[in-house]
C-alpha cells in the first residue's frame, strides 16, 4: 500500500458538460471508425468493440497519463487489453491519440497491416501487450504494477477484461495476487456486456453475483453504467481515489452499442457487416457511407 498521487482525479472533479459532450462525440468517432474498419475488412468484432467505446475514450482522453512520445517509458500509465478482439476499438483509440495515422485504420486485418486481428507489441506502435488468448491480461497488469512500485514509480495499470473471460481460471489467479500484494495501482475494468461468442453469459457460464466475487478476493469493487460518460468518468474517480488494495469496475454495456441492429445481437461478436447493414450503421452514428 503506497501513496498515488490524485494526478488525474483533479482533471476528474473538474469536468463540465462541455468537456463531456467532447468524450462523448470522440465515442462516436471511434464507433465510426470501428464500424469502417471492420467492413473494409470484411471481419473482425464490432459487438466488443462498440460496447467498450466509451469507456476507451474515458481512459485514453481523460483518463489515462500516456503520449505517443513517451511510449517505452515506464513513467506514464500502462493499458493493457486483456479481451484482444476489441482490437478495432483499441486502434481507434490509438490512432486519435496520434501513435499511427488515422488513415492506416482502414489496413485492419489486411496483409502485411501493422493492425492485426488481435493487438500485436511487435507490431502496432503504442500496443503494450499481445492479447487475444483470454484470461491473461490482469496477470500482466499485476506484474507491470508490482514492477513499479519496486522502482518508485507512482504510475498506473489499467486492464479491460470482457465478461466471457471471466470464465478464465488465469483471471482469478491474477485476482488473488494483486489482493494479496495490496496493488492499488492496479484497476481492473469487466466489460460486463453480457454476451461472448457463444452466446448470453448466463447461459453459457454464469457470473453471478460477479461483484461479490471479486470482492470475496479482496478487491474494492465498484459498478457503474459502462455505456453513460458521466458515470465512467466519476465511477473511475472514484477508483482513483481508492487507496490500500485493487479495484475492479463492473461495467453494465450494451453488446454493439450505438448500431440498433448491432445491439445486444450476439450474431455481431465477430461479423462483418454487409453494405447495406454498413450504410445504415453510419447512419445512425452520424457518419458518411
Amino acid at each position: 500500500m503506497w501513496n498515488l498521487p490524485s494526478y488525474r482525479c483533479l482533471a476528474l472533479n473538474e469536468l463540465n458538460e462541455s468537456r463531456v459532450n467532447d468524450l462523448e462525440k470522440k465515442a462516436t468517432l471511434l464507433r465510426r471508425h470501428v464500424v469502417e474498419m471492420v467492413f473494409a475488412a470484411g471481419s473482425g468484432h464490432p459487438g466488443g468493440s462498440l460496447s467498450s467505446a466509451d469507456i476507451i475514450t474515458a481512459l485514453f482522453f481523460e483518463v489515462m497519463d500516456h503520449s505517443p512520445q513517451r511510449f517505452g517509458s515506464p513513467d506514464r500509465d500502462h493499458f493493457i487489453l486483456s479481451k484482444g478482439h476489441a482490437a478495432p476499438v483499441y486502434y481507434a483509440a490509438l490512432a486519435e491519440c496520434g501513435y499511427f495515422p488515422v488513415d492506416e485504420l482502414k489496413t485492419l486485418r489486411q496483409l502485411h497491416s501493422r493492425l492485426q486481428g488481435h493487438p500485436s507489441r511487435v507490431k502496432t506502435p503504442g500496443v503494450e501487450m499481445s492479447t487475444g488468448s483470454l484470461g491473461q491480461g490482469l496477470s500482466v497488469a499485476n506484474g507491470l504494477a508490482l514492477a513499479m512500485r519496486l522502482q518508485g514509480l507512482e504510475r498506473r495499470v489499467f486492464c479491460l477484461c470482457g465478461d466471457g473471460e471471466m470464465a478464465e481460471g488465469q483471471v482469478w489467479e491474477a485476482a488473488m495476487f494483486a489482493a494479496h500484494y495490496h496493488l492499488d495501482n492496479v484497476l481492473c475494468i469487466v466489460d460486463r456486456n453480457g454476451m461472448q461468442i457463444d452466446g448470453r453469459t448466463e447461459e453459457v457460464m454464469s457470473l453471478e453475483p460477479l461483484g461479490e466475487k471479486w470482492k470475496a478476493f479482496g478487491w474494492h469493487v465498484l459498478f457503474m453504467d459502462g455505456n453513460d460518460m458521466w458515470q465512467v468518468l466519476e465511477t473511475m474517480g472514484e477508483a482513483l481515489r481508492h487507496r490500500g488494495s485493487p479495484t475492479v469496475i463492473v461495467a453494465k454495456t450494451v453488446k454493439g452499442k450505438g448500431v440498433s441492429f448491432m445491439e445486444n445481437n450476439v450474431g455481431f461478436h465477430g461479423k462483418a457487416p454487409n453494405r447495406e447493414e454498413y450504410e445504415q450503421a453510419m447512419r445512425e452514428l452520424g457518419g458518411r457511407a
